[in-house]
């Protein structure tokens, strides 16, 4: 079995940082593309950001020049480093994960995390 949890949340005033982790737990061989995601109350969950195995990334508009998606391979952890937050980035930020490989050959789709709550006060 593959989970991932993330950690990191928080309050934070406005201005400020934090960073999240996402770690994958289980016997994993490889992970394809990991992304973050977010939903804020009464909202629908958005795209904030991607990566690719090989590190390509991408950002939705409202984050760019912000926000910064990394990731350790060797530790199957994704990272979202987010600076210069605003009140409207707050909301539960989840993981995600494309398609894992456990070391046993078996092939999972479409994996989440539970969610971290972000909060940043004005």
């Amino acid at each position: 079995q593959v989970q991932l949890v993330e950690s990191g949340g928080g309050l934070v005033q406005a201005g400020g940082s934090l960073r999240l982790s996402c770690a994958a737990s289980g016997s994993i061989s490889s992970i394809n593309a990991m992304a973050w995601y977010r939903q804020a109350p009464g909202k629908q969950r958005e795209l904030v950001a991607t990566i690719s195995s090989g590190g390509s990334t991408n950002y939705g508009d409202s984050v760019k020049g912000r926000f910064t998606i990394s990731r350790d391979n060797a530790k199957n952890t994704v990272y979202l480093q987010m600076n210069s937050l605003k009140p409207e980035d707050t909301a539960v930020y989840y993981c995600n994960a494309n398609r894992v490989v456990t070391t046993r050959g078996v092939s999972y789709s479409g994996i989440w995390g539970q969610g971290t709550q972000v909060t940043v006060s004005s």
